[in-house]
């Protein structure tokens, strides 16, 4: 089974929201049929990029198992993760996937005190057997971060800042000696000055302790830098997918070189003067037929508007455009 070949395998996966009640109700499709894959013995920066609205959120919560696919299939080291027995193997999956959510705030009981999730991820996952010893594997997880336990101990959330909280995320989540991990927009919430800290620990933490990142943002510039390969999505569907030098540097897709020329420049003279178009209807731009991006795009064609396009391999990416059938 090809599944097996690989950490996380992807395949199909869809999901679908109904809008407006059961019967009367208009189906957004969230996630159309996307397939994806990170390799299992190669650690590495995996990043699902695009505007608020894409899909990208719903792709990461359907492979942490907080919502339910309509259809597809997501395969963890070749077990199909919604098949997995809870109390054997679901527990497995849930100590080597952690998530890393947007708000680190809303992450922890403002009533209770940080250093208690750490203890209790400690003890109740197997990994110390009393508080001694859950000291020991807390201190070194915080470590990692550039936190330690004398830091946070006794400490409730509002005593520290948004940058600190995220990296106790983040130390949470290596307790279990995790695989992979999946996170969120990590860095939406913190201040500016401490996003490439942030980033820099996910390269460390790839580097140094093996581990893969499934990065979700809307963010180019940290998608850039920390990445190894980029998905981007649009309106459900990953419209291009490939090595970040191909895909940010030459982008085929027009929505990808959208999004690109976006990015604000430092340089006055050199900002971007375009206008984005918006669709004010954003269900029926999710469910029109043809390309999606086809009202947006300067060179679509009469078939970009009756036909969806097909997935085709150029130039070292997959790619979502018409332009590139042949």
């Amino acid at each position: 089974m090809i599944e097996q070949d690989f950490l996380l395998y992807v395949k199909d996966l869809t999901k679908v929201f109904i809008i407006g009640g059961r019967f009367l109700g208009v189906k957004l499709v969230a996630v159309n049929k996307e397939s994806f894959s990170l390799p299992l013995n190669k650690p590495e920066i995996f990043t699902i990029a695009g505007e608020t609205g894409s899909g990208k959120t719903t792709l990461a919560r359907m492979i942490l198992g907080l919502i339910e696919p309509t259809s597809g299939e997501i395969y963890y080291k070749g077990e199909k993760i919604t098949d997995l027995n809870y109390k054997k193997n679901r527990l497995k999956f849930m100590r080597e996937v952690q998530p890393i959510f947007q708000n680190p705030f809303e992450a922890f009981n403002p009533l209770k005190r940080v250093d208690s999730y750490l203890f209790n991820t400690a003890i109740n996952f197997g990994f110390a057997q009393n508080r001694q010893e859950a000291m020991e594997v807390i201190d070194r997880s915080l470590q990692a971060v550039g936190l330690s336990l004398k830091e946070i101990e006794k400490r409730y959330p509002h005593e520290l800042s948004g940058g600190q909280l995220q990296r106790v995320s983040i130390a949470r989540a290596l307790i279990t000696t995790p695989s992979l991990l999946v996170a969120d927009e990590p860095v939406s919430m913190v201040d500016a000055s401490l996003r490439m800290s942030i980033v820099n620990l996910f390269k460390d933490l790839k580097e140094k302790y093996g581990v893969s990142v499934l990065y979700i943002t809307h963010d180019l510039t940290t998608a850039y830098y920390i990445s190894d390969r980029i998905a981007i999505m649009y309106r459900g569907n990953i419209v291009e997918m490939g090595p970040v030098e191909k895909v940010m540097l030459k982008p085929l897709h027009p929505y990808t070189k959208l999004l690109i020329e976006s990015v604000p420049e430092p340089d006055i003279d050199k900002r971007w003067q375009g206008e984005i178009k918006l669709s004010a209807q954003e269900v029926k731009e999710f469910s029109k037929l043809g390309c999606k991006f086809s009202d947006r795009c300067e060179d679509a064609k009469d078939i970009c508007f009756k036909e969806e396009p097909k997935k085709i391999f150029v130039d070292d990416r997959w790619i979502m455009c018409h332009r590139y059938i042949s």
